[in-house]
């Protein structure tokens, strides 16, 4: 996944014909690690992100928004002191190198010309920015390096001489002859790996592009060279040469891999390793290409961040409820005996003329038993007779209220723990940070979590529901939260569509916009499938789904959102298939 040296050749070059001779206009950052430049030259007007951060470094132009701080950070302030309205007169790669090299001519505070460096070091677990003025001296960094004792860590710090990184001992490919490449390949370990010894021997390749170099090249992967025929140990370093020439004259173009549309690699090459379990998508540009992977993984993983603290919000919130409800059901029991507490009250007005103050227990006929046996009723010696009886009323009717109290609490509490462990279900397929926004703010609304004070208003988010159209060509749309179920079934779909819910199991609403038309069977099932994949029960078999017409279901007075009750359904069970799911998604 990181940036190799071959993938940044053809992005260097694209980077080098739009940027040089282009000025620097403005410079942000918009994080931590990460830079934007904005230039304007003969090609118009571009934006060069530069990151740094660990496992995503990488430099391209993009089209996509960022959102800087307030204040500017102490190095971006630097950078624009230096750098605004600087000329790029050239941008490089250094041979086989994770980096680029940008040279830039400006003029200093005296109006004196000033040449400057900027280097843009990629290297896995290394990247960063450095700056240094025309005699190599560093202006600074982005980030500062100590160096250490041994001294085996480079040192970039403030007016030091800048030092590239150190080479490593592998071969530069390109730069080989045939002669060459044949003497490596027959002095290669048998008992090596044929990608293994690709990335071993030769600077710039990935593992990635190293496996596949020996699938398309011997057909497979993790072959030991020792075990290789006698035409095939003859022909590889041949092939490996054709590779070569193929880079010189300008192959390589931009591949993206996706798993069920998620981003998952790129390359400089066809990757054909793993079949059809990946798609491969051709982009128009490396820049393009690397824009679509990552916004696409940065959001995913910042859905992912933002989720898990919901999600943690969100279980302590059942926790608790969960608490307090077996609290409630346990004082609910409490008030079971409370008839047998007017019963005694009526037993002792019964016999107040037996009665006096100061007892503190007495034993009288017990005219509710069956048997018409006594019973012993402890009094308070401090309460007249008349008291006595009125203590036990006052007893009983606490319970009694206390029972209709709590049977409302548990039934409110039981509610909120379906309607709490619903969201956690949302959350657990929510896939980008538009889903996790929709479902937070339906969690301010109905009071769970308050909104952050201070600062502006957070934008109410809204998306649509997944659409998808079954092999018939009815659509299909499902809820991704519960405020869309609401929405889609109650406000959007039609009396007479189809509408699907996964049995006593917590799931999305699922309608098939029939048009007055009757659902066939084959819709009905895929329907189903598409219920039981968005749902608690995506991992098991046969699950049970009910199916109804939308003018069978309820909103029940007072409900919490994504909650309804239906009548005259009947019931399918099917299986959850991701690949069914994937072949009726709408574009």
């Amino acid at each position: 996944m990181p940036l190799d040296a071959l993938c940044l050749m053809p992005l260097a070059e694209e980077i080098r014909k739009a940027a040089e001779g282009a000025r620097i206009d403005k410079i942000q950052q918009p994080g931590k690690n990460e830079l934007i430049f904005s230039i304007r030259g003969p090609s118009g007007a571009k934006r060069l992100f530069i990151s740094i951060a660990s496992g995503r470094a990488r430099a391209h132009f993009t089209e996509l928004s960022f959102e800087n701080p307030q204040t500017p950070p102490m190095f971006c302030m630097l950078l624009r002191k230096h750098l605004t309205g600087a000329r790029i007169s050239s941008v490089t790669q250094p041979p086989m190198e994770r980096m680029l090299v940008f040279e830039l001519e400006s003029y200093d505070e005296l109006g004196v010309e000033a040449k400057k460096c900027l280097y843009i070091e990629l290297i896995t677990g290394s990247a960063n920015v450095v700056l240094t003025n025309g005699d190599g001296l560093i202006i600074d960094c982005l980030r500062r390096v100590e160096g250490d004792d041994k001294g085996e860590k480079r040192r970039l710090l403030p007016g030091l001489f800048y030092k590239m990184p150190p080479p490593t001992d592998k071969r530069n490919l390109l730069l080989l002859t045939e002669e060459e490449v044949f003497s490596l390949w027959r002095e290669a370990n048998p008992g090596k790996t044929v990608d293994g010894w690709l990335l071993e021997s030769f600077s710039g390749l990935s593992p990635l592009v190293c496996r596949e170099l020996s699938q398309q090249f011997l057909g497979d992967i993790g072959l030991l060279i020792g075990e290789l025929s006698a035409g095939e140990r003859e022909a590889f370093p041949k092939k490996l040469c054709d590779f070569v020439s193929g880079i010189k004259a300008g192959n390589l173009k931009p591949h993206m891999l996706s798993d069920s549309g998620k981003p998952f690699d790129f390359s400089c090459m066809p990757i054909t390793q793993y079949g059809n379990r990946m798609e491969l998508c051709v982009f128009g540009s490396f820049s393009e290409m690397l824009d679509a992977f990552y916004s696409r993984r940065e959001s995913e993983e910042s859905a992912r961040q933002r989720t898990q603290e919901l999600v943690r919000t969100v279980k302590t919130l059942r926790d608790r409820r969960a608490k307090k409800l077996a609290n409630q059901k346990e004082e609910l029991k409490a008030t079971l005996g409370r008839e047998r507490l007017r019963e005694i009250g009526d037993i002792l007005m019964a016999n107040l003329h037996n009665l006096k103050k100061g007892m503190s227990s007495v034993r009288l006929p017990d005219f509710y038993s069956e048997d018409n046996g006594e019973i012993e009723i402890r009094l308070d010696p401090l309460l007249t007779p008349q008291q006595n009886a009125a203590k036990y009323y006052k007893e009983y009717t606490k319970k009694k209220n206390a029972e209709r109290h709590l049977t409302e609490q548990i039934e409110i509490g039981e509610a909120e723990l379906v309607y709490l462990e619903s969201v956690l279900d949302e959350l657990s397929r929510a896939t980008s940070e538009r889903d996790v926004a929709e479902i937070r703010q339906e969690l301010q609304r109905m009071g769970y979590i308050r909104a952050k004070s201070g600062g502006k208003k957070e934008k109410e988010v809204k998306s649509k529901p997944l659409r998808f159209v079954s092999s018939s060509g009815f659509q299909i749309f499902v809820g991704k939260n519960n405020t869309q179920n609401d929405e889609l079934t109650f406000k959007t779909a039609g009396r007479f569509d189809l509408w699907l819910h996964t049995q006593k199991i917590h799931g999305s609403h699922v309608v098939v916009s029939s048009g007055g038309r009757e659902v066939d069977d084959r819709t009905l099932e895929e329907a189903a499938v598409l219920a039981a994949y968005f749902s608690q029960a995506s991992g098991g078999q046969k699950v049970p789904v009910d199916y109804t017409l939308v003018k069978n279901v309820k909103k029940p007075p007072h409900a919490k959102p994504g909650m309804a009750i239906y009548t005259d359904y009947r019931t399918i069970f099917v299986t959850p298939d991701e690949k069914l799911v994937q072949k009726l998604k709408a574009e």
